[in-house]
């Protein structure tokens, strides 16, 4: 399926070769369903996937969507034929998302590293993997743009924000948004406190199925161009800030943040600086030390795979608009284009997804329809 109707071209043969080049490294082909649940990806993914992905039913009125990314029901995979245990996965087909001026089906390529505990050294590992499956493509002329949710998360936790706030940041974080709306306290018309207070700490997919069922009653379907999930997800948001007395990020807060976010240099500079920030700031705080030491020993990795760190670029304010990312992230795009390659930690998508553990996991997708002209 596309915008004009027609079939998405068949991934060319080089790109099969990318595959075969994860079979190498030990990454076991997948094909997960192309029909697959709804409910994780309006839980888990970002903001832009939430509104672009096709929806449909199944004879008993579940809600299905079109894979329209692959992490999640590879995730789905593992749970299913290797919950608990250590497993590595490739894959190669299409996937369904809602694109104006572009194909609506287009195929991806990737990896999925699932359950090690080796962390900096498989995070080295998914990025060289990337590397080395542009330069099998015959793409070496590009940038490599690092980031890590996991620190601006420890940065917060140490800094005493609020859990409401804390999520409300990340969530700007990952949209590229101002954080001035974070700044301010939330406020709650008296009016709607006791709603606030009934749905505080309720069931997400509880919440949601409310409110489609009273905007179906009254034969609302989307407001402001917010679907009811994304309502739902409103209430909830505001229904924990209204239990946090509405607190918002504070003055120490944001200009830490503000300071941390304008970082930017090789990754070795850069986690200098965050030392230096965190030591100007005051910030001596266990988990925040744990997320600088696993930056450092993640650049110690990524420099001992022969990889040149030093050309790399970290960027405080980098994010992908994906909720499910926890620590490093990363891009590879050529000079003023879109990313070829993208991907990073996902460490909780697991349990979300109905493990018992939060299990480690870390991957990677490549956008074939960018590497058109590769034969």
């Amino acid at each position: 399926m596309t915008g004009n109707g027609a079939a998405a071209p068949r991934p060319a043969a080089a790109h099969e070769a990318l595959l075969a080049l994860f079979e190498d490294r030990g990454y076991a082909r997948v094909e997960p369903p192309v029909l697959q649940p709804v409910e994780p990806f309006l839980e888990l993914s970002g903001e832009d996937i939430r509104r672009r992905i096709f929806i449909t039913q199944d004879g008993a009125g579940a809600e299905l969507c079109l894979r329209p990314e692959y992490t999640i029901p590879v995730g789905r995979h593992h749970r299913a034929v290797a919950d608990g245990r250590a497993a590595d996965y490739s894959y190669l087909g299409p996937v369904f998302r809602l694109r104006a001026a572009e194909p609506d089906e287009f195929h991806q390529a990737g990896i999925e590293s699932i359950g090690r505990t080796d962390v900096p050294a498989a995070d080295a590992e998914i990025l060289g993997l990337a590397l080395d499956g542009l330069d099998r493509l015959g793409r070496r002329d590009h940038q490599v743009r690092l980031g890590d949710m996991g620190l601006i998360t420890a940065l917060l936790d140490a800094l005493n924000v609020q859990p409401a706030a804390k999520r409300r940041t990340l969530r700007a974080v990952a949209a590229g948004r101002s954080l001035d709306e974070i700044a301010a306290p939330v406020a709650v018309d008296a009016a709607h406190a006791g709603l606030l207070s009934a749905i505080q700490g309720q069931d997400p997919q509880g919440v949601r199925a409310f409110v489609e069922d009273v905007l179906a009653i009254a034969g609302i379907s989307r407001v402001g161009g917010r679907t009811a999930g994304e309502i739902a997800e409103r209430f909830l948001a505001k229904a924990a800030a209204h239990a946090e007395g509405g607190a918002g990020l504070g003055p120490k807060a944001r200009e830490v943040l503000d300071a941390y976010l304008a970082l930017t240099g090789d990754p070795d500079a850069a986690a200098l600086a965050a030392r230096d920030l965190a030591r100007r700031a005051g910030l001596d705080d266990p988990r925040l030390e744990a997320a600088l030491a696993l930056f450092e020993e993640r650049n110690g990795f990524i420099a001992a795979r022969g990889l040149p760190l030093e050309r790399f670029v970290f960027t405080g304010s980098f994010a992908r608009n994906l909720d499910y990312y926890t620590g490093f992230i990363f891009e590879v795009a050529e000079e003023g284009a879109k990313p070829l390659v993208g991907g990073g930690r996902y460490d909780g998508l697991l349990q979300h997804l109905g493990s018992q553990d939060a299990l480690p996991a870390v991957g990677c997708s490549f956008w074939l329809e960018r590497l058109e002209g590769v034969r």
